[in-house]
């Protein structure tokens, strides 16, 4: 059967494929549109299948919001490169995952997948889809659903890197706002000092005892010069205690009180966090290529 233009247009259309490839499905499939969409939804799960062990550490951060204004979802989805976490069909992904997480409120990672999104695939197809087209692995790392309660919403994002969605108890939408784009920039752990992990309060504390008995003090000793470290400690790590990036002549504490306010969660995402990146060696890349072309 002949392949003609306008097959291998609406197969285009339909898919979001390349030319060739929508050609050379429509010829294995002697011009049958559904078989031929049915042999790239394989192959693009089989090129899916190789690239998912491909180290995905850069991507976007999503903030999508409910008209409301009372719920949020932020998203982050990986790509291999940055480049392709600027282009638009994985902007587009990216976005649509974060609406239909904001939709269907799934109780974790593994539900995300069979989400149905706008556009009436579920976030898996348009993954593997979307593998086939750009050629690098892509996953939808992690999420966090954000509820205002009986507060006020506040978001800032970084780009598309970095973003915040904090829960204020009371205060404004600015001043929602100003909190956010504090925590995207110091990374406090967590809004007070009842939110630390005993646990690492526990190391710290060990760590500044035994630094201290280095110099020759007893332990006894050491363990009552180490409480002044520990409070910095604390401040450092805590919301509250940092000095407010606005104005470092305040800390977020002093200027939440000025402005009437208060936190009762906030919630930071940032690209790559905890994903260990491959050094690529570039002259041990060439060489490889050298060869694996001689053999």
């Amino acid at each position: 059967m002949t392949i003609t233009a306008a097959m291998v247009k609406e197969l285009r259309e339909r898919t979001g494929a390349g030319m060739m490839e929508c050609k050379k499905a429509l010829t294995e499939a002697n011009g049958d549109m559904e078989a031929a969409i049915e042999l790239m939804r394989k192959s693009g799960a089989a090129k899916a299948d190789k690239k998912a062990g491909r180290t995905a550490a850069e991507g976007r951060v999503v903030i999508a919001l409910s008209a409301d204004g009372r719920r949020a979802a932020i998203v982050e989805v990986n790509s291999e490169t940055d480049f392709v976490a600027n282009d638009d069909n994985f902007v587009t992904f990216a976005n649509a995952v974060a609406a239909a997480v904001l939709a269907a409120r799934p109780a974790g990672m593994d539900a995300v997948a069979g989400l149905k999104l706008a556009n009436g695939q579920t976030v898996e197809e348009a993954r593997t889809a979307l593998i086939a087209k750009i050629g690098e692995n892509i996953q939808v790392r992690r999420f966090e659903l954000v509820d205002a309660g009986a507060g006020t919403l506040g978001m800032y994002q970084h780009g598309a890197r970095i973003g915040v969605v904090t829960v204020l108890g009371e205060g404004d939408a600015e001043v929602g706002k100003d909190v956010s784009m504090h925590i995207a920039a110091s990374r406090p752990v967590c809004v007070d000092e009842s939110g630390v992990p005993a646990d690492v309060v526990s190391k710290e504390r060990e760590i500044q005892i035994d630094i201290a008995m280095q110099s020759g003090k007893p332990r006894e000793i050491a363990e009552k010069m180490v409480e002044g470290r520990m409070r910095k400690f604390l401040a450092e790590i805590t919301l509250v205690g940092q000095p407010f990036v606005k104005n470092p002549d305040q800390t977020v504490a002093q200027m939440l009180k000025e402005k009437g306010a208060s936190v009762a969660r906030f919630v930071r995402l940032e690209v790559g966090e905890g994903i260990e990146k491959k050094q690529e060696n570039f002259a041990d890349e060439v060489a490889a290529q050298a060869a694996a072309a001689g053999r």
